[in-house]
Protein backbone atom coordinates (compact mmCIF):
# COMPACT_ATOMS: atom_id res chain seq x y z
CA UNK A 1 0.00 0.00 0.00
CA UNK A 2 1.53 3.22 -1.34
CA UNK A 3 -0.06 5.73 1.59
CA UNK A 4 2.19 7.74 4.30
CA UNK A 5 1.34 6.40 8.08
CA UNK A 6 1.08 10.32 8.78
CA UNK A 7 -2.15 10.10 6.72
CA UNK A 8 -3.37 7.26 8.30
CA UNK A 9 -2.19 8.36 12.18
CA UNK A 10 -3.75 12.15 11.81
CA UNK A 11 -7.18 10.67 10.77
CA UNK A 12 -7.45 9.75 14.61
CA UNK A 13 -5.19 12.29 16.03
CA UNK A 14 -5.57 13.72 19.61
CA UNK A 15 -4.17 16.49 21.67
CA UNK A 16 -2.40 13.90 24.37
CA UNK A 17 -0.86 12.05 21.73
CA UNK A 18 0.40 15.48 20.10
CA UNK A 19 2.14 16.23 23.91
CA UNK A 20 4.21 12.91 23.51
CA UNK A 21 5.24 13.15 20.33
CA UNK A 22 6.45 16.49 20.70
CA UNK A 23 8.62 15.96 23.83
CA UNK A 24 9.68 12.50 22.19
CA UNK A 25 10.97 14.79 19.24
CA UNK A 26 12.44 17.45 21.02
CA UNK A 27 14.96 14.61 22.81
CA UNK A 28 15.31 13.04 19.73
CA UNK A 29 16.52 16.31 17.75
CA UNK A 30 18.50 17.02 20.88
CA UNK A 31 19.78 13.55 20.95
CA UNK A 32 20.63 13.61 16.61
CA UNK A 33 22.60 16.92 16.97
CA UNK A 34 26.15 15.49 17.99
CA UNK A 35 25.51 12.46 15.79
CA UNK A 36 24.74 14.42 12.57
CA UNK A 37 27.60 16.06 13.21
CA UNK A 38 30.26 13.01 14.06
CA UNK A 39 28.76 11.51 11.06
CA UNK A 40 29.64 13.69 8.83
CA UNK A 41 32.86 15.02 9.74
CA UNK A 42 34.05 11.12 10.12
CA UNK A 43 32.81 10.43 6.07
CA UNK A 44 35.13 13.29 5.35
CA UNK A 45 32.79 15.79 4.82
CA UNK A 46 32.07 19.33 6.64
CA UNK A 47 29.90 19.28 9.97
CA UNK A 48 27.06 20.80 8.72
CA UNK A 49 26.22 18.54 5.81
CA UNK A 50 25.47 16.12 8.45
CA UNK A 51 22.84 18.67 9.78
CA UNK A 52 21.53 19.39 6.37
CA UNK A 53 20.97 15.74 5.95
CA UNK A 54 19.21 15.46 9.43
CA UNK A 55 16.85 18.39 8.95
CA UNK A 56 15.51 17.55 5.07
CA UNK A 57 15.96 13.61 5.05
CA UNK A 58 14.54 13.37 8.52
CA UNK A 59 11.26 15.42 7.79
CA UNK A 60 10.57 13.47 4.49
CA UNK A 61 11.38 10.19 5.81
CA UNK A 62 8.46 10.79 8.48
CA UNK A 63 6.27 12.81 6.33
CA UNK A 64 6.22 10.20 3.78
CA UNK A 65 7.25 7.11 5.31
CA UNK A 66 5.91 3.85 5.69
CA UNK A 67 6.24 3.28 9.55
CA UNK A 68 4.76 5.51 12.21
CA UNK A 69 8.14 6.14 14.11
CA UNK A 70 11.15 6.03 11.97
CA UNK A 71 13.71 8.32 12.59
CA UNK A 72 15.58 9.25 9.92
CA UNK A 73 18.90 10.72 8.89
CA UNK A 74 23.16 10.15 8.83
CA UNK A 75 24.27 6.64 10.05
CA UNK A 76 27.02 5.05 11.43
CA UNK A 77 26.52 2.40 9.12
CA UNK A 78 27.71 5.17 5.81
CA UNK A 79 30.30 6.27 7.16
CA UNK A 80 32.83 4.01 5.88
CA UNK A 81 30.65 4.17 1.86
CA UNK A 82 30.84 8.03 2.06
CA UNK A 83 34.26 8.44 2.92
CA UNK A 84 35.35 5.95 0.31
CA UNK A 85 33.39 8.04 -2.16
CA UNK A 86 34.52 11.71 -1.44
CA UNK A 87 38.05 10.32 -1.52
CA UNK A 88 37.54 8.74 -4.89
CA UNK A 89 34.97 10.93 -6.37
CA UNK A 90 34.73 14.25 -4.28
CA UNK A 91 32.05 16.18 -2.73
CA UNK A 92 30.25 16.44 -6.06
CA UNK A 93 30.55 12.99 -6.74
CA UNK A 94 28.83 12.02 -3.58
CA UNK A 95 26.36 14.19 -4.19
CA UNK A 96 25.55 12.58 -7.75
CA UNK A 97 25.56 9.15 -6.03
CA UNK A 98 23.17 10.01 -3.36
CA UNK A 99 21.10 11.55 -5.49
CA UNK A 100 21.22 8.41 -7.94
CA UNK A 101 20.59 6.65 -4.91
CA UNK A 102 17.56 8.02 -3.78
CA UNK A 103 15.76 7.41 -7.23
CA UNK A 104 16.83 3.81 -7.41
CA UNK A 105 15.29 3.21 -3.96
CA UNK A 106 12.19 5.03 -5.37
CA UNK A 107 12.18 2.37 -7.93
CA UNK A 108 12.55 -0.51 -5.58
CA UNK A 109 9.41 0.79 -3.71
CA UNK A 110 7.30 0.93 -6.89
CA UNK A 111 8.43 -2.70 -7.69
CA UNK A 112 7.53 -3.96 -4.42
CA UNK A 113 11.09 -5.01 -3.67
CA UNK A 114 10.80 -4.03 0.16
CA UNK A 115 9.46 -7.41 1.37
CA UNK A 116 12.41 -9.07 -0.81
CA UNK A 117 15.59 -6.46 1.04
CA UNK A 118 13.96 -8.34 4.39
CA UNK A 119 14.97 -11.73 3.27
CA UNK A 120 18.43 -10.93 2.94
CA UNK A 121 20.74 -13.21 5.09
CA UNK A 122 21.33 -12.49 9.01
CA UNK A 123 24.90 -13.89 8.65
CA UNK A 124 25.25 -11.17 6.10
CA UNK A 125 23.85 -8.21 7.61
CA UNK A 126 25.90 -8.99 10.86
CA UNK A 127 28.80 -9.59 9.08
CA UNK A 128 29.09 -6.31 7.31
CA UNK A 129 27.40 -4.46 10.56
CA UNK A 130 30.28 -5.42 12.46
CA UNK A 131 32.81 -4.64 9.89
CA UNK A 132 31.84 -1.28 9.37
CA UNK A 133 31.55 -0.70 13.22
CA UNK A 134 35.48 -2.05 13.01
CA UNK A 135 35.91 0.44 10.50
CA UNK A 136 34.59 3.45 12.59
CA UNK A 137 36.78 2.60 15.27
CA UNK A 138 40.00 2.40 13.61
CA UNK A 139 38.79 6.18 12.01
CA UNK A 140 38.41 8.08 14.69
CA UNK A 141 41.74 6.81 16.45
CA UNK A 142 43.50 10.10 15.03
CA UNK A 143 41.57 12.34 16.63
CA UNK A 144 40.99 9.57 19.75
CA UNK A 145 44.35 10.31 20.79
CA UNK A 146 45.06 13.64 19.17
CA UNK A 147 48.05 12.43 16.81
CA UNK A 148 50.09 14.77 14.92
CA UNK A 149 49.76 13.08 11.01
CA UNK A 150 48.47 14.12 7.64
CA UNK A 151 45.22 12.40 6.29
CA UNK A 152 44.06 9.23 7.67
CA UNK A 153 44.85 6.74 5.01
CA UNK A 154 41.30 4.81 3.67
CA UNK A 155 42.94 1.38 3.51
CA UNK A 156 42.31 -1.00 6.93
CA UNK A 157 45.74 -1.84 7.36
CA UNK A 158 47.72 1.52 6.18
CA UNK A 159 45.35 3.04 8.63
CA UNK A 160 46.70 1.31 11.53
CA UNK A 161 50.57 1.46 10.18
CA UNK A 162 50.03 5.42 9.97
CA UNK A 163 48.61 5.26 13.59
CA UNK A 164 52.17 2.75 14.71
CA UNK A 165 54.24 5.40 13.33
CA UNK A 166 52.85 8.34 14.85
CA UNK A 167 51.97 6.94 18.39
CA UNK A 168 54.99 9.34 19.84
CA UNK A 169 52.84 12.61 18.90
CA UNK A 170 50.12 11.89 21.23
CA UNK A 171 48.24 14.53 22.32
CA UNK A 172 47.49 13.93 26.39
CA UNK A 173 44.97 16.36 26.64
CA UNK A 174 43.11 15.04 23.67
CA UNK A 175 43.05 11.55 24.75
CA UNK A 176 41.51 12.75 28.37
CA UNK A 177 38.64 14.92 27.10
CA UNK A 178 38.13 11.28 24.67
CA UNK A 179 38.44 8.81 27.75
CA UNK A 180 35.94 11.27 29.82
CA UNK A 181 33.42 11.41 27.00
CA UNK A 182 33.19 7.34 26.86
CA UNK A 183 32.72 7.42 30.72
CA UNK A 184 30.06 10.00 30.17
CA UNK A 185 28.41 8.72 27.10
CA UNK A 186 28.34 5.08 28.92
CA UNK A 187 27.48 6.08 32.39
CA UNK A 188 25.27 8.65 31.91
CA UNK A 189 22.08 6.16 31.32
CA UNK A 190 22.69 5.63 34.36
CA UNK A 191 21.47 8.82 35.90
CA UNK A 192 18.68 9.55 33.70
CA UNK A 193 17.48 8.52 30.33
CA UNK A 194 15.47 11.95 29.44
CA UNK A 195 19.00 14.19 28.31
CA UNK A 196 21.09 11.60 26.16
CA UNK A 197 24.36 11.00 27.63
CA UNK A 198 26.28 12.52 24.13
CA UNK A 199 25.05 15.80 24.76
CA UNK A 200 25.98 16.04 28.56
CA UNK A 201 29.48 14.94 27.25
CA UNK A 202 29.70 17.50 24.33
CA UNK A 203 28.59 20.15 27.06
CA UNK A 204 30.83 19.41 29.53
CA UNK A 205 34.00 18.81 27.51
CA UNK A 206 33.40 21.95 25.47
CA UNK A 207 33.07 24.14 28.61
CA UNK A 208 36.43 22.87 29.97
CA UNK A 209 38.02 22.76 26.98
CA UNK A 210 37.06 26.60 26.35
CA UNK A 211 37.67 27.48 30.06
CA UNK A 212 40.84 25.64 30.75
CA UNK A 213 42.30 26.48 27.49
CA UNK A 214 43.14 23.07 26.68
CA UNK A 215 45.43 22.20 23.31
CA UNK A 216 42.97 20.34 21.63
CA UNK A 217 41.68 20.69 18.10
CA UNK A 218 38.39 22.16 18.08
CA UNK A 219 35.17 21.85 14.78
CA UNK A 220 36.02 25.66 13.93
CA UNK A 221 39.68 25.06 14.35
CA UNK A 222 39.79 22.52 11.31
CA UNK A 223 36.50 22.98 9.02
CA UNK A 224 36.26 26.88 10.03
CA UNK A 225 32.51 28.56 11.29
CA UNK A 226 29.28 26.24 10.88
CA UNK A 227 26.61 27.99 8.99
CA UNK A 228 23.61 28.88 10.51
CA UNK A 229 21.04 28.32 7.59
CA UNK A 230 19.80 25.72 4.81
CA UNK A 231 21.74 26.45 1.19
CA UNK A 232 19.92 27.02 -1.44
CA UNK A 233 18.41 23.86 -3.17
CA UNK A 234 20.06 22.72 -6.53
CA UNK A 235 19.60 19.91 -8.50
CA UNK A 236 22.98 18.22 -9.37
CA UNK A 237 24.04 17.78 -13.28
CA UNK A 238 24.13 14.23 -14.99
CA UNK A 239 25.43 13.10 -17.86
CA UNK A 240 25.66 9.62 -19.10
CA UNK A 241 29.42 9.38 -18.29
CA UNK A 242 28.63 10.55 -15.17
CA UNK A 243 25.98 8.02 -14.31
CA UNK A 244 27.96 5.40 -15.59
CA UNK A 245 30.76 5.94 -13.42
CA UNK A 246 28.50 6.58 -10.31
CA UNK A 247 26.33 3.59 -10.64
CA UNK A 248 27.80 1.37 -8.38
CA UNK A 249 28.35 3.55 -5.65
CA UNK A 250 24.44 4.68 -6.19
CA UNK A 251 23.76 1.30 -5.82
CA UNK A 252 25.93 0.34 -2.70
CA UNK A 253 24.30 3.49 -1.23
CA UNK A 254 20.36 2.41 -1.99
CA UNK A 255 20.98 -1.04 -1.19
CA UNK A 256 22.40 -0.31 2.31
CA UNK A 257 19.86 2.32 3.23
CA UNK A 258 17.06 -0.03 2.20
CA UNK A 259 18.47 -3.00 4.50
CA UNK A 260 18.92 -0.59 7.54
CA UNK A 261 15.61 1.49 7.11
CA UNK A 262 13.78 -1.72 6.64
CA UNK A 263 15.69 -3.63 9.86
CA UNK A 264 14.81 -0.20 11.79
CA UNK A 265 11.19 -0.48 10.83
CA UNK A 266 11.07 -4.08 11.81
CA UNK A 267 12.69 -3.73 15.29
CA UNK A 268 10.28 -0.40 16.16
CA UNK A 269 7.34 -3.33 15.05
CA UNK A 270 8.38 -5.26 17.58
CA UNK A 271 8.85 -2.78 20.07
CA UNK A 272 5.63 -1.18 19.94
CA UNK A 273 3.45 -3.73 18.22
CA UNK A 274 2.66 -1.99 15.31
CA UNK A 275 3.25 -2.98 10.48
CA UNK A 276 5.36 -1.20 8.61
CA UNK A 277 4.62 -0.43 4.88
CA UNK A 278 7.85 -1.75 3.50
CA UNK A 279 7.67 -0.93 -0.11
CA UNK A 280 6.66 3.05 0.79
CA UNK A 281 9.35 2.99 2.94
CA UNK A 282 11.74 2.61 0.39
CA UNK A 283 9.83 5.18 -1.71
CA UNK A 284 10.46 7.56 1.24
CA UNK A 285 13.72 6.85 1.89
CA UNK A 286 14.41 7.25 -1.93
CA UNK A 287 12.93 10.78 -1.63
CA UNK A 288 14.84 11.68 1.48
CA UNK A 289 18.15 10.93 -0.20
CA UNK A 290 17.03 12.97 -3.17
CA UNK A 291 15.95 16.03 -1.04
CA UNK A 292 19.00 15.38 0.75
CA UNK A 293 21.40 15.49 -2.13
CA UNK A 294 19.74 18.61 -3.63
CA UNK A 295 20.53 20.62 -0.23
CA UNK A 296 24.30 19.62 -0.26
CA UNK A 297 23.67 16.69 2.52
CA UNK A 298 24.75 13.44 2.53
CA UNK A 299 23.40 10.09 2.40
CA UNK A 300 20.46 9.13 4.75
CA UNK A 301 18.38 5.89 6.07
CA UNK A 302 16.57 5.22 9.40
CA UNK A 303 18.74 4.93 12.29
CA UNK A 304 17.55 2.31 14.46
CA UNK A 305 19.17 3.60 18.12
CA UNK A 306 17.03 7.35 17.72
CA UNK A 307 13.97 5.33 16.63
CA UNK A 308 14.51 3.23 19.56
CA UNK A 309 14.50 6.22 21.74
CA UNK A 310 11.80 8.05 19.92
CA UNK A 311 9.19 5.16 20.78
CA UNK A 312 10.77 5.12 24.74
CA UNK A 313 10.04 8.74 25.06
CA UNK A 314 6.67 8.30 23.93
CA UNK A 315 6.12 8.98 19.85
CA UNK A 316 3.71 7.07 18.59
CA UNK A 317 3.56 8.97 14.99
CA UNK A 318 5.78 10.28 12.29
CA UNK A 319 4.86 14.02 14.17
CA UNK A 320 7.50 13.28 16.21
CA UNK A 321 10.15 12.85 13.30
CA UNK A 322 8.74 15.96 12.04
CA UNK A 323 9.39 17.59 15.12
CA UNK A 324 12.99 15.68 15.54
CA UNK A 325 13.96 17.51 12.20
CA UNK A 326 12.27 20.94 12.93
CA UNK A 327 13.92 20.96 16.30
CA UNK A 328 17.66 20.19 14.64
CA UNK A 329 16.98 23.46 12.34
CA UNK A 330 16.24 25.77 15.26
CA UNK A 331 18.99 24.21 16.72
CA UNK A 332 21.29 25.19 13.37
CA UNK A 333 19.84 28.35 13.25
CA UNK A 334 20.14 29.76 16.49
CA UNK A 335 23.02 28.16 18.35
CA UNK A 336 24.72 26.32 14.86
CA UNK A 337 27.96 29.29 15.52
CA UNK A 338 28.44 27.11 18.70
CA UNK A 339 28.74 23.79 17.50
CA UNK A 340 32.90 25.17 16.57
CA UNK A 341 33.72 25.12 19.93
CA UNK A 342 33.26 21.22 20.23
CA UNK A 343 36.29 19.44 20.72
CA UNK A 344 37.51 16.96 18.32
CA UNK A 345 38.34 14.24 20.66
CA UNK A 346 34.17 14.33 22.11
CA UNK A 347 33.41 13.49 18.62
CA UNK A 348 35.53 10.35 18.24
CA UNK A 349 34.60 9.40 21.81
CA UNK A 350 31.07 9.37 20.87
CA UNK A 351 32.00 7.59 17.72
CA UNK A 352 33.97 5.09 19.12
CA UNK A 353 30.82 4.30 21.51
CA UNK A 354 28.47 3.62 18.51
CA UNK A 355 31.23 1.58 16.48
CA UNK A 356 30.76 -0.59 19.62
CA UNK A 357 27.39 -0.24 19.61
CA UNK A 358 26.93 -1.49 16.04
CA UNK A 359 29.64 -4.31 16.53
CA UNK A 360 26.85 -6.58 17.42
CA UNK A 361 29.30 -8.87 19.10
CA UNK A 362 26.83 -11.10 20.68
CA UNK A 363 24.77 -11.65 17.76
CA UNK A 364 28.18 -12.21 16.09
CA UNK A 365 29.49 -14.57 18.69
CA UNK A 366 26.03 -16.31 18.35
CA UNK A 367 26.49 -16.94 14.65
CA UNK A 368 29.81 -18.28 15.39
CA UNK A 369 28.62 -21.15 17.02
CA UNK A 370 25.83 -22.37 14.20
CA UNK A 371 26.50 -24.29 11.00
CA UNK A 372 29.52 -23.89 8.81
CA UNK A 373 27.95 -22.40 5.99
CA UNK A 374 26.44 -19.88 8.41
CA UNK A 375 30.15 -19.02 9.63
CA UNK A 376 31.47 -18.76 6.30
CA UNK A 377 29.10 -16.18 5.55
CA UNK A 378 29.84 -14.39 8.01
CA UNK A 379 33.59 -14.24 8.47
CA UNK A 380 33.74 -13.43 4.50
CA UNK A 381 31.33 -10.82 4.42
CA UNK A 382 33.15 -9.69 7.68
CA UNK A 383 36.86 -9.60 5.93
CA UNK A 384 35.74 -8.21 2.48
CA UNK A 385 34.41 -5.29 4.69
CA UNK A 386 37.12 -4.50 6.45
CA UNK A 387 40.01 -5.34 4.45
CA UNK A 388 38.63 -4.86 0.56
CA UNK A 389 35.29 -3.06 0.09
CA UNK A 390 31.63 -3.16 1.39
CA UNK A 391 29.82 -3.12 -2.20
CA UNK A 392 32.73 -6.39 -2.55
CA UNK A 393 31.78 -7.61 0.31
CA UNK A 394 27.33 -7.68 0.15
CA UNK A 395 27.99 -8.80 -3.43
CA UNK A 396 29.97 -11.84 -2.82
CA UNK A 397 28.16 -12.57 0.90
CA UNK A 398 24.92 -12.69 -0.91
CA UNK A 399 26.14 -15.33 -3.85
CA UNK A 400 28.33 -17.46 -1.24
CA UNK A 401 24.84 -17.35 0.73
CA UNK A 402 23.21 -18.73 -1.86
CA UNK A 403 25.02 -20.96 -2.91
CA UNK A 404 25.56 -22.15 0.24
CA UNK A 405 21.73 -22.20 0.49
CA UNK A 406 21.40 -24.19 -2.85
CA UNK A 407 23.74 -26.51 -1.58
CA UNK A 408 21.48 -27.49 1.41
CA UNK A 409 18.58 -27.69 -0.41
CA UNK A 410 19.92 -30.35 -3.02
CA UNK A 411 21.39 -32.17 -0.07
CA UNK A 412 17.73 -32.62 1.18
CA UNK A 413 16.69 -33.65 -2.22
CA UNK A 414 16.95 -37.39 -3.33
CA UNK A 415 15.98 -39.87 -5.37
CA UNK A 416 14.60 -43.30 -3.99
CA UNK A 417 14.23 -46.60 -6.28
CA UNK A 418 10.99 -48.39 -5.05
CA UNK A 419 11.46 -52.32 -5.43
CA UNK A 420 9.63 -55.37 -4.33
CA UNK A 421 7.23 -55.62 -1.16
CA UNK A 422 6.68 -51.88 0.34
CA UNK A 423 4.79 -51.50 3.47
CA UNK A 424 3.10 -48.58 5.61
CA UNK A 425 2.12 -47.44 2.44
CA UNK A 426 -0.79 -44.19 2.96
CA UNK A 427 -3.37 -44.43 0.77
CA UNK A 428 -6.09 -41.62 -0.38
CA UNK A 429 -8.10 -42.65 2.36
CA UNK A 430 -5.40 -41.81 4.80
CA UNK A 431 -5.09 -45.57 5.62
CA UNK A 432 -1.91 -47.51 5.67
CA UNK A 433 -1.45 -50.48 4.30
CA UNK A 434 1.43 -53.12 2.45
CA UNK A 435 1.67 -52.95 -1.54
CA UNK A 436 3.31 -54.98 -4.26
CA UNK A 437 5.14 -53.69 -7.20
CA UNK A 438 4.19 -55.61 -10.14
CA UNK A 439 7.02 -57.07 -12.46
CA UNK A 440 7.66 -55.01 -15.61
CA UNK A 441 7.71 -52.07 -13.23
CA UNK A 442 9.89 -49.45 -12.12
CA UNK A 443 8.97 -46.80 -9.31
CA UNK A 444 11.12 -44.09 -8.44
CA UNK A 445 10.39 -41.39 -5.58
CA UNK A 446 11.49 -37.56 -5.54
CA UNK A 447 12.11 -35.85 -2.51
CA UNK A 448 12.60 -32.33 -2.09
CA UNK A 449 12.66 -29.85 -4.55
CA UNK A 450 13.49 -30.45 -8.25
CA UNK A 451 15.84 -27.84 -9.52
CA UNK A 452 18.99 -27.29 -11.36
CA UNK A 453 20.88 -28.07 -8.10
CA UNK A 454 19.27 -31.41 -7.74
CA UNK A 455 18.03 -32.47 -11.25
CA UNK A 456 21.74 -34.36 -11.52
CA UNK A 457 20.85 -36.65 -9.09
CA UNK A 458 17.48 -37.57 -10.91
CA UNK A 459 19.54 -37.91 -14.21
CA UNK A 460 22.03 -40.36 -12.60
CA UNK A 461 19.05 -42.29 -11.14
CA UNK A 462 17.52 -42.64 -14.42
CA UNK A 463 20.74 -44.07 -15.60
CA UNK A 464 20.82 -47.55 -13.42
CA UNK A 465 17.66 -48.94 -15.57
CA UNK A 466 19.73 -51.42 -17.29
CA UNK A 467 16.68 -53.45 -18.56
CA UNK A 468 13.35 -51.01 -20.25
CA UNK A 469 10.49 -51.61 -17.78
CA UNK A 470 7.31 -51.85 -19.10
CA UNK A 471 6.04 -48.93 -16.83
CA UNK A 472 7.74 -46.19 -14.91
CA UNK A 473 6.53 -44.88 -12.25
CA UNK A 474 7.80 -41.15 -10.88
CA UNK A 475 6.71 -40.28 -7.11
CA UNK A 476 6.34 -36.69 -7.34
CA UNK A 477 4.14 -36.24 -4.30
CA UNK A 478 7.39 -34.54 -2.55
CA UNK A 479 8.53 -32.19 -4.89
CA UNK A 480 7.28 -28.67 -3.41
CA UNK A 481 9.06 -26.81 -6.78
CA UNK A 482 10.37 -27.80 -10.00
CA UNK A 483 12.66 -25.00 -12.29
CA UNK A 484 13.34 -24.99 -15.94
CA UNK A 485 16.29 -27.53 -15.34
CA UNK A 486 13.55 -29.92 -13.69
CA UNK A 487 11.43 -29.64 -16.21
CA UNK A 488 13.96 -30.45 -18.75
CA UNK A 489 14.62 -33.99 -16.88
CA UNK A 490 11.12 -34.98 -16.70
CA UNK A 491 11.02 -34.19 -20.66
CA UNK A 492 13.98 -36.31 -21.25
CA UNK A 493 12.87 -39.15 -19.45
CA UNK A 494 10.01 -39.01 -20.95
CA UNK A 495 11.57 -38.71 -24.30
CA UNK A 496 14.02 -41.75 -23.85
CA UNK A 497 11.17 -43.78 -22.26
CA UNK A 498 9.32 -43.44 -25.64
CA UNK A 499 11.76 -44.47 -27.37
CA UNK A 500 12.59 -47.74 -25.38
CA UNK A 501 8.57 -48.34 -25.56
CA UNK A 502 8.12 -47.77 -21.66
CA UNK A 503 5.08 -46.34 -20.04
CA UNK A 504 5.42 -43.20 -17.89
CA UNK A 505 3.54 -42.73 -15.48
CA UNK A 506 3.44 -39.36 -13.00
CA UNK A 507 2.10 -40.27 -9.49
CA UNK A 508 0.47 -37.59 -6.92
CA UNK A 509 1.64 -34.34 -8.70
CA UNK A 510 0.26 -32.36 -6.09
CA UNK A 511 2.16 -29.31 -5.96
CA UNK A 512 0.07 -26.40 -7.81
CA UNK A 513 3.52 -24.89 -9.01
CA UNK A 514 5.16 -28.44 -10.40
CA UNK A 515 1.80 -29.30 -11.61
CA UNK A 516 1.59 -25.24 -13.52
CA UNK A 517 5.06 -25.61 -14.80
CA UNK A 518 4.43 -29.23 -16.40
CA UNK A 519 1.21 -28.09 -17.73
CA UNK A 520 3.07 -24.87 -19.71
CA UNK A 521 5.10 -27.02 -20.90
CA UNK A 522 3.15 -29.45 -22.73
CA UNK A 523 4.79 -32.33 -20.64
CA UNK A 524 1.30 -33.74 -18.86
CA UNK A 525 -0.54 -33.49 -22.52
CA UNK A 526 2.74 -35.43 -24.10
CA UNK A 527 2.57 -38.17 -20.80
CA UNK A 528 -1.41 -38.38 -20.94
CA UNK A 529 -3.79 -37.30 -18.82
CA UNK A 530 -4.66 -41.42 -17.44
CA UNK A 531 -0.85 -40.94 -16.69
CA UNK A 532 -1.05 -38.54 -14.36
CA UNK A 533 -2.54 -40.10 -11.14
CA UNK A 534 -3.30 -38.50 -8.19
CA UNK A 535 -2.16 -41.06 -6.16
CA UNK A 536 0.36 -43.81 -5.94
CA UNK A 537 -2.38 -46.60 -5.28
CA UNK A 538 -4.28 -45.29 -8.72
CA UNK A 539 -0.74 -45.84 -10.69
CA UNK A 540 -0.27 -49.27 -9.48
CA UNK A 541 -4.13 -49.59 -10.74
CA UNK A 542 -2.61 -47.81 -13.84
CA UNK A 543 0.18 -49.97 -14.22
CA UNK A 544 -1.04 -53.22 -14.17
CA UNK A 545 -3.97 -52.10 -16.96
CA UNK A 546 -0.74 -51.02 -19.04
CA UNK A 547 0.78 -54.47 -18.25
CA UNK A 548 -2.41 -55.98 -19.29
CA UNK A 549 -2.87 -54.66 -22.46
Amino acid sequence: MFRPKLIDTLQHYSTAQFGKDLMAGIIVGIVALPLAIAFAIASGVSPEKGLYTAVIAGFIISALGGSRVQIGGPTGAFIVIVYGIVQQYGINGLIIATFMAGIILVLMGIARLGTVIQYIPYPLIVGFTSGIALLIFSSQMKDFFGLQMGAVPADFIDKWKGYALHLSSVNWYAFLVAGITVLIVVLWPRITHKIPGSLIAILATTAAVSLLRLPVETIGARFGDIPSSLPAPAIPALDFTTIKNMVQPAFTIALLGGIESLLSAVVADGMMGGRHRSNMELVAQGAANIGSSIFGGIPATGAIARTATNIKNGGRTPVAGIVHAITLLLIMLFAGKWAALIPMPTLAGILVVVAYNMSEWHSFRAVLKGSRSDIAVLLTTFLLTVLIDLTVAIEIGIVLAAFLFMRKMIQTSGVNILTGRQDEQETGNGVFSGYDIPKGVEVFEITGPLFFGAAYKFKDAMRVIEKPPKVLIIRMGKVPIIDATGVKAIREVYTASKQRHTKLILSEVHSSQVLDALKDARLLFAIGKANVTPSFEAALVRSNTILQQ
